[in-house]
């Protein structure tokens, strides 16, 4: 597959999808439900934990794709990035475990996250959790599906329920004057915007210092399930540029009220530049 030459959105969409089956399979040998896994664990710089499951995951992720995308550049968690991809019109995203310290201890709340950017936005996207047996997956202009069924995200106002950071919840609910039911921490902040696109809740919220990798399947999800992820600008996201972390998100419903990115500014104190 030729992504610069032939760019094939839903057959980039399977292929995420299977080689994200394939990592989920080989970090499933190391998870234990509700107990600490069989891997080696190692602290990174910076104090986040990496396990062998991350690091074999994201191996075979790196093989499958680059293989079947060898003009594409590559950006994941747990490799070096050399920038070489700046050069590059498309890029695989990948965190091979996103959600490392919830598969440590057994919290079946983390998933392998892929995605392809093609000119700066992501043209396939695969969020998959292995120990809850869920797939999330889209392709641009082709929709959004979780286990196959199509995704649309929740619209009702004023919103009820969302998931992300307490202290910024709970200030969109005062700037909106309507009780929100905060969702139980979500590990895994791929699937907590999963959960944003499903529906399941009526927004979901990342803190600052998210980075690509976390985010760019969700993004695409969003979108083709009618929903957005931005940040205080209210613009869409742009991918491969050489800063990947991100300052704080908020994934709605596109039709969500001009009130919500409102209070959503409020909260994280946002200013435009």
């Amino acid at each position: 597959m030729s992504v610069d030459a032939d760019i094939d959105a839903l057959a980039a969409r399977d292929l995420l999808a299977s080689a994200a089956r394939e990592a989920g399979v080989v970090a499933l040998e190391y998870f234990r439900p509700g107990a600490r896994t069989s891997a080696q664990v190692e602290t990174k710089v910076g104090g986040s934990p990496v396990t062998a499951a991350d690091l074999a995951a994201d191996s075979l992720l790196k093989r499958r794709l680059l293989d079947a995308l060898p003009e594409a550049g590559w950006l994941s968690e747990e490799t070096i990035d050399d920038f070489e991809r700046l050069g590059r019109r498309s890029l695989i995203v990948v965190d091979p475990i996103d959600g490392t310290r919830a598969f440590v201890i057994g919290d079946p709340h983390w998933a392998v996250s892929a995605a392809l950017i093609v000119d700066g936005r992501p043209i396939a996207g695969v969020v998959h959790a292995p120990a809850l047996d869920e797939t999330y997956a889209a392709a641009r202009g082709g929709g959004a599906t979780f286990n196959g069924a199509p995704l649309a995200a929740a619209a009702g106002w004023p919103p009820r329920a969302a998931a992300g950071p307490k202290p910024i919840i709970q200030a969109m609910a005062a700037k909106l004057g309507s009780p929100i039911e905060i969702t139980p921490r979500v590990p895994s902040l791929a699937y907590r915007l999963c959960m944003a696109a499903l529906g399941a809740v009526d927004f979901a919220v990342a803190a600052e210092n998210s980075h690509d990798w976390d985010i760019a399947a969700a993004d695409l999800l969003l979108e083709e399930a009618g929903a957005r992820l931005i940040d205080g600008s209210g613009e869409p996201l742009l991918y491969n540029a050489r800063q990947v972390r991100r300052g704080a998100l908020l994934a709605a419903s596109a039709a969500a009220p001009p009130g919500l990115i409102e209070a959503f500014r409020a909260a994280i104190s946002w200013r435009p530049n």
